[in-house]
């Protein structure tokens, strides 16, 4: 009796901070508190990538080659293996020439065979090795990280606004078909955070991809990064184009209209760009026609910087949010936001 009147004695005290406005309503979802109990079996395995995720999350690329950053990747790796997570490498180059920071990246033997690791490397050096006639470098780099195939992340805005940048001399989309006709795993391709618009996506479809990855505008943006290194003259001119890009509901919008329509040779999407939260990403996947989990890469890498256990509290958090949405949400058929684009 003294624990319930505590409690009812605190609703008093809470009502008032409580109070919600209709505008704070997330216009997304339906809410349907009579069709389920509460989750106790946890979300249904997704095959995607070629392996078995127990949970949609994806961890996405971040840079690597640094003492920290070996730290938070091994943070990351022991959180994919406990959650059933996939994870994408940062930038590999750097182990290209030598292995100083290989440590920084050999997580195979923390995330567990039996769930996605991909390698990652840049166009631009994609660019001079299938020029050059040497993808059999990007094999042999695949295949020391013991990774499942190859991410290409494509960013000309960022190599044209970073001050060490390199320029790229082809079409990125040639680039990725001349080394699809000579790579012997598989590849996923991501933007950084632009994103892209429908008709560069039209042209992933209908490549022999293992997935796209959107890198949609809204979460990091390398091109406003690598800016803000650069000199006040050119942060001044190039401003305007560091705000242009395609949001990742924009984005699922172009692929849905554009699977209608064609047969994708591509069928799989990580959802990644602008999610913060865990609803932003069940949102997404339940509107995908593509089978879909959603990434983030700033988010968790906020949480893995320090002690391990800070990490796991986060996706834990995350996982719980998204068993109680899969219980209780379902997805307006059209909302306020779907109707402003």
């Amino acid at each position: 009796m003294d624990k319930l009147e505590n409690r009812k004695a605190n609703h008093i005290e809470l009502a008032l901070q409580s109070r919600t406005g209709v505008s704070q309503v997330d216009p997304r979802f339906h809410y349907e508190p009579l069709l389920s109990a509460h989750p106790v079996n946890g979300l249904k395995p997704i095959h995607i990538l070629g392996k078995e995720l127990r949970v949609p999350m994806w961890v996405s690329s971040m840079t690597g080659g640094s003492k920290l950053a070996g730290t938070i990747n091994r943070n990351l790796a022991m959180a994919c293996h406990e959650f059933g997570m996939g994870m994408g490498l940062g930038s590999c180059r750097i182990i290209m020439e030598d292995d100083t920071h290989f440590e920084d990246f050999n997580m195979r033997k923390i995330i567990g065979d039996h769930l996605p690791l991909w390698a990652n490397l840049g166009i631009a050096q994609v660019e001079e090795l299938v020029d050059k006639r040497k993808v059999d470098r990007i094999i042999q780099l695949v295949e020391k990280l013991q990774a499942d195939g190859l991410i290409v992340h494509v960013n000309p805005m960022q190599e044209w606004f970073q001050p060490e940048g390199d320029t790229l001399r082809m079409q990125p989309l040639e680039t990725i078909k001349r080394l699809l006709e000579r790579f012997t795993y598989p590849v996923i391709v991501k933007e950084v955070g632009q994103g892209m618009g429908p008709e560069s996506l039209r042209e992933l479809l209908r490549l022999p991809l293992q997935a796209i990855e959107l890198g949609a505008f809204g979460g990091t943006n390398f091109a406003r990064l690598e800016l803000l290194r650069n000199d006040k003259t050119l942060r001044d001119l190039y401003e305007p184009l560091v705000v242009i890009g395609e949001s990742a509901a924009d984005m699922l919008g172009y692929i849905n209209d554009i699977v209608s329509n064609e047969d994708p040779l591509c069928k799989e999407l990580i959802l990644s760009g602008g999610i913060r939260t865990y609803l932003d990403g069940y949102y997404l996947i339940k509107k995908s026609t593509l089978n879909s989990v959603y990434g983030m890469a700033s988010t968790f890498m906020k949480h893995a910087r320090d002690d391990y256990s800070q990490l796991r509290d986060f996706v834990d958090g995350q996982v719980k949010g998204l068993e109680m949405a899969e219980a209780y949400l379902t997805i307006k058929e059209t909302d306020s936001r779907d109707a402003a684009h």
